[in-house]
Order: structure tokens, then sequence, then C-alpha cells
């Protein structure tokens, strides 16, 4: 009880404050605008309806995300791009990702895509 009365003191403390490390803080407690549209985009792609999820990829990211949800948006949608043959546009989003967090890495599935992996290594070369 004490714990949890603890950290809704904590959010209710730092509800005004907008630091980044406090806006880090609060989205554990408190989803950010684009959660759902992205949430909703990932089991889209998860279930290859890619078009559903590139729309609701593009509708996350014209909301408020964390940076990590950016990133996550970003590098979804290069893969789309990737598998449908659309190399600029993957390498677009594939740099947006980057920009947001430059030490993204992709998981080992997704770096021994024939599709992205190559390309993502490059791009991560190059930076």
């Amino acid at each position: 009880m004490i714990p949890r009365l603890a950290a809704v003191a904590l959010v209710l403390a730092l509800a005004g404050c907008t630091s980044d490390p406090v806006r880090s803080v609060q989205s554990l407690f408190k989803p950010s605008e684009g959660a759902a549209a992205l949430n909703t985009g990932l089991k889209q792609y998860d279930d290859g309806d890619y078009p559903a999820a590139s729309k609701s990829f593009e509708a996350a990211l014209s909301q408020e995300l964390s940076n990590d949800e950016r990133t996550s948006a970003f590098k979804h949608l290069a893969f789309i791009h990737c598998s449908s043959g659309r190399s600029a546009a993957c390498r677009a989003e594939f740099r947006k990702a980057l920009a947001a967090d430059p030490k993204l890495e992709l998981e080992p599935a997704e770096a021994g895509n024939p599709s992205w992996g190559p390309l993502f290594r490059s791009l991560k070369a190059s930076k």
C-alpha cells in the first residue's frame, strides 16, 4: 500500500514539471498521446496488415510519443517500405529512427532480414 501511495504522490508532484527526466518518469504512469495508435500499428504489423499499420504509425507520429515510441514507429515504417521494395522510403525512415535514437540496434531476428538488415547496417556504419 505504501509503495503505491508513494508512486501516486510522485506522479502528482511531478505533474506540472516538463523536463525530459520528469517526462520519462511520467511516461511510466501515463501513456503518451500516440501510444494507442502505435500499439494498434504494432498489432496490425504483427498480423501482416501493412497498409493499416502504416496509417496507424503515421497517426502515432502526428501525436506526442516518447522517444522510444517514436523510434519504434519509424523503424517499423522502414520495415514496411523495405518489404515493399521501396528502398528510398525505407532508408528515409531508418534515418529518422537513427536521428531519434543514434544507438538504435535491431533485434537479431530483425538484423538478419535480407530486405532491411544490410540497408540498416550501411546507414548505421555511415553515422
